[in-house]
């Protein structure tokens, strides 16, 4: 981002976009990985929204002794608001983020991981086109070509196809929904904290802007359940890589937020897709879960998805306009 607030119209370099995606596909097995294991801590705690903030608040804890390393992206953050550069509606990702990993808690337990990853995908492939044509991501301005297009749409039948079986089980759709809407949300969380990145001039100052945001939003989210449903009857596990959910996170936002001014949106998510897609098939077949023996339309549903991310990937790299994308927020 510039001193003005634009977007880099710049093209990366063939070998930042092929470690961006390197890096990116790495980190969503790490997602699939974080699914599982809040959605278990979900089914323990019998409450998803208390699963989400042991998993937030634990990734927090995790970035705080870091917070003096990231001092000067603070100040720097700071900087960028006081003067305009930077929006602070533009800090708020980690609400998006902190409504993944609720979706995770209440929904996996029944839809299983495969499932839910389909879904996501759906919602993350589309909101990507958007939020790239829209210019709110750190490159500007990406075009809708026909072959990214493509991916996106075949990314939707994709998740009709997974969930085919469940249509005769209206509660299990609905559920979809759920992780589908958090899809949607992950694009412009990415963009975001790309965003925050940028201006910061640190990964570590966008993590830590997220978990923070993100942290307080579920904690709201929580005390709302908490007066309507009381306290969870589940118990806390003793397992300690339930734990583990928050510190994951971590991993993946800071990998995001780094690599998404080198790939654009669309192809940060089709790359994390990839991952995600490949691990969670593998997860349900190898530890399956009570709900979650995906059957064949569910494995054809990830084989399309897969297909989608390399339609999509082998696009030649889309150019963001000459001019910078002025930022939305000055529109």
């Amino acid at each position: 981002m510039t001193a003005t607030g634009t977007a880099t119209s710049q093209t990366p370099s063939a070998t930042r976009r092929i470690t961006g995606v390197a890096l990116a596909s790495v980190s969503g097995v790490a997602v699939a990985v974080q699914s599982r294991i809040n959605g278990e801590l979900g089914v323990r705690l019998a409450d998803g929204f208390a699963a989400a903030v042991v998993s937030f608040g634990l990734g927090l804890l995790v970035l705080v002794p870091a917070t003096p390393a990231g001092r000067r992206g603070l100040v720097a953050l700071r900087s960028a608001l006081r003067t305009g550069v930077l929006r602070p509606w533009q800090c708020l990702g980690g609400t998006c983020g902190a409504f993944l990993v609720a979706t995770q808690g209440l929904t996996i337990g029944r839809l299983g991981v495969a499932v839910f990853t389909v879904a996501v995908v759906a919602g993350q492939s589309g909101s990507s086109l958007a939020v790239d044509r829209a210019g709110i991501g750190p490159m500007g301005r990406q075009p809708v070509t026909r072959q990214r297009l493509a991916g996106a749409v075949l990314t939707v039948l994709a998740v009709v196809l997974a969930v085919g079986d469940r249509l005769s089980d209206p509660g299990s759709l609905a559920l979809a929904l759920l992780p589908l809407l958090a899809g949607v949300g992950v694009a412009w969380q990415q963009a975001a904290n790309g965003r925050v990145r940028a201006a910061s001039g640190s990964a570590l100052t966008a993590t830590l802007v997220n978990f923070t945001v993100g942290t307080v939003a579920l904690l709201v989210a929580f005390s709302i359940d908490l007066a309507g449903r009381g306290w969870p009857v589940g118990h806390l596990p003793s397992e300690p890589w339930l734990y583990l959910g928050g510190p994951i996170g971590v991993v993946f936002i800071a990998i995001a937020a780094t690599v998404v001014r080198f790939t654009g949106v669309l192809l940060l998510g089709l790359a994390t897709i990839a991952g995600q897609v490949v691990s969670a098939v593998l997860l349900d077949l190898v530890l399956p879960t009570p709900a979650s023996h995906p059957g064949v339309t569910t494995v054809l549903g990830a084989a399309l998805t897969m297909a989608a991310v390399l339609v999509a990937a082998l696009a030649p790299p889309a150019r963001s306009r000459r001019r910078p994308a002025a930022d939305p927020a000055r529109r």
